[in-house]
């Protein structure tokens, strides 16, 4: 039987397989967003679908702490695309044009958003 550790030591997800270490997923967090950048799976358990037994308890820890994804990792990305419930975790750069549209106000004086050439 598989079971989904949080390793926050390691900073990584990793699944145990009969008490075995199987395989990973590390993370790094940084202003709120969870980067996903590589997922392991040892070549002995592979097509078992651990990797995406994984990714799912992954993503269900960040999605319980509020946090947002950044999947670099391939598998990651292509997991989510094919779980589209998954999908609104994905960090956008929404906060981040919103930042900038604070900042051109303050500057300017003009509200950016009752500006129509904006």
């Amino acid at each position: 039987m598989a079971e989904v550790t949080k390793n926050t030591d390691e900073n990584r997800f990793e699944i145990h397989v009969d008490g075995e270490l199987a395989g990973w997923l590390d993370y790094m967090v940084d202003e709120g967003v969870v980067a996903l950048p590589h997922t392991t799976v040892e070549d002995r358990f592979s097509g078992q679908g651990l990797a995406g037994e994984l990714v799912r308890a992954g993503l269900d820890d960040i999605r319980t702490l509020g946090y947002r994804v950044d999947p670099q990792c391939p598998y990651v990305q292509g997991w989510i695309e094919k779980n589209p419930t998954y999908a609104d975790l994905v960090a956008t750069d929404d906060a981040h044009v919103e930042d900038v549209a604070d900042d051109m106000e303050d500057v300017t004086g003009v509200d950016p958003s009752s500006d129509p050439r904006i």
